[in-house]
């Protein structure tokens, strides 16, 4: 079993790291008292494989018990079958000012007559033996969310674990609204509309005579391979920018016909990339 500790300076990106740490399959627990991870490296020990990788998030704001964590490290490390890394959150003085002048929350080392600077020295002092003892020191001062979440997944992903971008192709009708978690919005109401031929009204866009008939069109064609070009483009981006979910959306008049056709298509091409990619028809049956 993996024991990895978060720990660094307030306002680093602690809570941040062990979001991105979730998403790596890592059972987090934010703020445990010191005493309690011996007590709670055994219960996961005993579950048999159920909690491989754990991340404990620890700092100052643990005030009585914080200056026991290095014989507690030691304590964990003797323990049969449990491994033991420290991660140690960084920041400039002048990105963790900026940082919580931005959040208005108190340093947990400030207080009356002790000004944010003096607070951020304070604890610096405090954490200097466990910075010299972690396996991972991360600087975050100039990283974006994006950036930060490719840092730990490159440091903490498991072996073939890679990072993907889910793409939704959502087909919608116009007539009944936006959709609210669109990122990129198509309209393809410039298409012929399979709605005024009466054989194939009835039908939706997942009908082979309906996305025939889409197809059948130049422009359609056209736009398909604008459009997955532009996509080719964007989704490396978007995955190095820590994006793990994008919704494209497809949009005609009432969402049966045209955008069904065009965002089924969409997926096809997608998945024949080796791009995840699932179809959400939402005005299908209306």
């Amino acid at each position: 079993m993996e024991f990895l500790i978060i720990t660094g300076l307030s306002g680093a990106g602690k809570s941040r790291a062990a979001d991105v740490l979730e998403d790596l399959d890592y059972y987090c627990v934010d703020n445990m008292p010191v005493a309690l991870m011996p007590r709670f490296a055994e219960l996961c020990l005993d579950a048999h494989g159920r909690y491989d990788k754990v991340a404990l998030v620890t700092d100052v704001r643990e005030r009585d018990g914080f200056g026991e964590l290095l014989s507690t490290l030691d304590e964990l490390k003797a323990m049969e079958g449990c491994t033991v890394r420290i991660l140690y959150m960084d920041a400039d003085l002048r990105t963790l000012v900026r940082r919580y002048k931005e959040s208005r929350r108190p340093h947990p080392l400030a207080g009356k007559g002790i000004t944010l600077e003096q607070a951020v020295a304070r604890e610096e002092a405090l954490l200097a033996p466990i910075k010299a003892r972690a396996d991972v020191v991360l600087n975050s001062s100039q990283l974006t969310l994006g950036q930060l979440k490719s840092r730990m997944f490159s440091l903490f992903a498991a072996a073939g674990q890679k990072q993907e971008l889910q793409v939704t192709a959502m087909s919608f009708g116009y007539k009944h609204g936006l959709p609210m978690d669109a990122d990129l919005v198509f309209d393809v109401r410039f298409l012929p509309n399979p709605f005024y031929v009466e054989t194939l009204r009835p039908l939706s866009g997942l009908d082979k005579p309906v996305s025939d008939f889409v197809f059948s069109y130049p422009q359609t064609e056209t736009f398909m391979d604008m459009l997955t070009k532009m996509l080719d483009f964007l989704i490396p981006h978007y995955v190095e920018e820590g994006k793990v979910n994008l919704v494209v959306a497809i949009g005609c008049t009432g969402g049966r016909h045209r955008s069904v056709a065009i965002a089924n298509a969409l997926r096809q091409a997608l998945e024949d990339k080796g791009v995840a990619c699932v179809n959400v028809h939402r005005d299908i049956e209306k």
